[in-house]
């Protein structure tokens, strides 16, 4: 039997690795603490193993075993927010309510993730920054208290994406995003 043509466009393995279109970076959130009003910011140093300077998950030590947490940063994407907002019945949703980092347009976050374990998947924000989405973001039970009764279950489905940083520098608002096969490394 022969295995696959790799760049044959009915080959699962070509077509995850197939976007229509770059995204671009629409906001960047920090929460300094936990119940802590959120902060937006125009740019922001991402710190390798850790996540975004300034926001509480930076400051958590990265494990001995290195890498860090499957949970650095958070992202949302900025098409699911009216989907939220009329589940809720409202016009519009506040994303710093949310509490999601990165608000991103324009590039399919679910399918981001790695299909196959043997083929990552990463997303490239601007020229330095290099993320690979861990797995959903699942809402919390405060999202009854900020979006009102109901909030936990309109963010069901819609509550964004996990992601470890893989290269560090500066991202800012604005910045094209790019999803990509990250070969070589496992």
């Amino acid at each position: 039997m022969t295995s696959p043509i790799p760049n044959d466009p009915s080959n699962l393995h070509h077509l995850v690795q197939q976007f229509p279109q770059p995204g671009r970076l629409e906001s960047i959130i920090l929460r300094p603490e936990r119940r802590a009003p959120t902060v937006q910011v125009d740019s922001v140093q991402v710190l390798m193993n850790r996540g975004l300077e300034g926001d509480r998950a930076s400051a958590r030590k990265p494990s001995a075993a290195g890498g860090g947490g499957k949970r650095q940063i958070t992202l949302i994407q900025a098409e699911h927010l009216p989907v939220i907002a009329a589940f809720m019945g409202m016009h519009q949703v506040d994303p710093t309510l949310l509490r999601r980092n990165l608000v991103v347009s324009g590039l399919n976050l679910l399918a981001a993730r790695a299909l196959f374990k043997n083929e990552p998947m990463v997303l490239c924000i601007g020229e330095e920054v290099v993320l690979e989405i861990t797995g959903p973001c699942e809402p919390c039970s405060r999202m009854e208290a900020l979006l009102g009764p109901g909030g936990y279950n309109a963010m069901r489905g819609h509550g964004g994406m996990n992601a470890r940083v893989i290269a560090e520098g500066v991202m800012r608002v604005g910045d094209f995003i790019i999803c990509r096969a990250e070969h070589g490394r496992i």
